[in-house]
């Protein structure tokens, strides 16, 4: 079940091949292992494209292919995870690392009003990139580990159902 679900929502390979932004990668995209889907390169995607997801840098896409390449996970799905982050879901998701930053740096919070403006940024910055950066790198690393074991406790989990339902006809 895991794999025909993941396959649905997964761009298509040709896609990514052409994309002008991973052309830096050369050659390397056009290996067949990272666009084979079995347990170990998928739970190796969700780690990486989770974490990725967490980290406050501009091109994580990028990024989250380059890490995929290096440990050998399914490159189009490491990619896709990174959008967990999305324009939707960073305030939400940057202010809850932020606070768990203020909370585990024993810090309290600092109240801000936003403005448009390269000096509200650096001041603001200055206050609040040490929290917001410790929340960041542990909800990344947090993530991305429980994406990492979820992924193959479902898959496991999947295919032990599979192999009973095959047995019992």
């Amino acid at each position: 079940m895991p794999k025909k679900m993941i396959k649905r929502w997964l761009p298509d390979h040709h896609t990514i091949k052409t994309n002008k932004h991973l052309q830096i990668f050369g050659d390397v995209l056009h290996d067949a292992n990272l666009w084979h889907l079995n347990r170990r390169s998928v739970a190796k995607a969700f780690a990486v494209g989770l974490f990725f997801a967490f980290i406050p840098v501009p091109f994580q896409m990028v990024l989250a292919a380059g890490m995929a390449i290096l440990v050998h996970s399914n490159l189009p799905l490491s990619i896709a995870l990174v959008w967990v982050s999305n324009p939707l879901t960073i305030p939400p998701i940057f202010y809850a690392c932020y606070k768990l930053g203020t909370v585990l740096m024993n810090v309290p919070p600092q109240e801000f009003a936003f403005e448009l403006s390269f000096q509200w940024l650096t001041n603001s910055l200055s206050t609040v990139a040490g929290p917001f950066l410790l929340g960041c790198g542990v909800s990344a690393v947090f993530f991305s580990i429980v994406g990492y074991f979820s992924i193959n406790l479902i898959w496991r989990y999947s295919v032990a159902s599979n192999w009973k339902k095959r047995q019992q006809r």
